[in-house]
């Protein structure tokens, strides 16, 4: 996969393949970005966990049918975590397999879920259980596209950052604690976060794609969040 950072609509212009693309994303973000959208033939899915789910996935393949997608045809997910997630899992095993993109649009979307190649949905209440690796062509990181998500879900995002920190880059946890929630405030500041915390995890994933060891590292308080979600909702 190639990462993009910058603009997305210019570099999209500049990546995408020839032939006919499809795009799949939310309600929210065609709301948000119908320029960006509604250039493209279309398919919006639900917001929210309860949508990641395998009955999401039938509705896509009919839509994706209806439209007439076939082997050439390019899939980009527009949006966050759950859209990459639908997108990538249908794209790997629509046909058997199509090519694909992501346009990631939080904080929490461009330092983890569109990053890696793992793409899973939902089943009953135990997520993520069904999915696939398979690496999309690219990732366009618009940081501009963060200034519409609530501080809330910048938190969300920022928590990956520290984890890969932990993890891998001590420089980078220095910095996150002298930034301070002032971090928000500065695209620049945002961008060098984002992109070292995108470094650590491409580089365990590069040495470990479908997680026999080292991946193992990712998950480090995913296992208990994944238990509050569940508990919580």
């Amino acid at each position: 996969s190639t990462l993009y950072v910058g603009r997305a609509e210019e570099i999209l212009e500049r990546v995408l393949p020839e032939g006919r693309t499809i795009v799949i994303t939310d309600a929210n973000i065609d709301r948000l970005y119908p320029h960006l959208v509604r250039r493209y033939d279309y398919i919006i899915v639900g917001q929210g966990e309860v949508c990641k789910s395998l009955q999401t996935v039938e509705r896509v393949y009919r839509e994706l049918m209806a439209l007439g997608a076939d082997r050439s045809t390019f899939i980009l997910g527009i949006g966050g975590g759950i859209v990459t997630d639908i997108a990538g899992f249908v794209a790997a095993t629509y046909m058997r397999g199509l090519e694909f993109g992501f346009v990631s649009t939080t904080l929490l979307g461009q330092v983890d879920a569109s990053i890696g190649g793992k793409n899973g949905v939902n089943v009953a209440d135990y997520k993520n259980m069904v999915g696939t690796f398979r690496q999309p062509r690219f990732v366009v990181a618009d940081v501009e596209m963060l200034r519409t998500l609530p501080k809330r879900e910048l938190r969300a995002g920022m928590a990956e950052v520290v984890k890969s920190a932990i993890i891998a880059d001590a420089d980078l946890f220095e910095r996150l604690e002298r930034c301070g929630e002032g971090i928000y405030d500065s695209v620049e500041d945002m961008q060098e976060a984002m992109m070292s915390a995108v470094m650590v995890k491409a580089h365990i994933v590069a040495e470990d794609e479908r997680e026999k060891g080292m991946r193992r590292l990712l998950n480090l308080g995913h296992t208990l969040g994944h238990a509050i979600e569940k508990c919580t909702h």
